[in-house]
């Protein structure tokens, strides 16, 4: 089982789709906080539709407390700062994938920390600022599930 790690999301429609990502592709939900909404918000839910009750995802009160806690044997994370292409990792089952807030991506100190684990998916395009959280997170974990021939 893979586990997608949200670093304080801030647009509850983005964690709605995820989670219904996870629960499609039965991959663990971590929602490290503070979160940018409530988790009964109408959007959080109307995104994830009926899939968020199937979900139960672990929260965490902060970064620490994810580390601590997180059963995901390594961490790759998310950044278009990175140097490794998404295709380039050998994703293990068990692995997690940590994405930043929508609007800040992840803070510098957890990037320092994690150079080598830094993952990017390529954006040929003229403006490539960054993927929607969503849409991100559901490149990363295909291609992961794709290496471990999860189907």
């Amino acid at each position: 089982m893979f586990h997608i790690i949200l670093h304080q999301p801030e647009i509850p429609q983005n964690t709605g789709s995820i989670g219904r990502l996870c629960v499609s592709t039965n991959t663990a939900l971590h929602l490290v906080h503070p979160l940018g909404f409530d988790t009964s918000d109408y959007y959080l839910r109307r995104a994830g539709l009926d899939y968020w009750e199937k979900l139960a995802p672990t929260h965490y009160e902060n970064w620490t407390d994810c580390l601590a806690r997180c059963p995901a044997k390594r961490l790759w994370f998310a950044s278009t700062k990175g140097d490794t292409f998404h295709t380039q990792v050998a994703f293990e089952d068990g692995d997690g994938i940590v994405l930043g807030c929508e609007t800040k991506g992840l803070p510098d100190e957890i990037l320092a920390a994690n150079r080598d684990r830094q993952v990017k998916i390529p954006m040929p395009g003229d403006f490539h600022r960054s993927l929607n959280q969503a849409q991100a997170a559901a490149v990363l974990l295909y291609e992961a599930l794709r290496q471990v021939k999860a189907w």
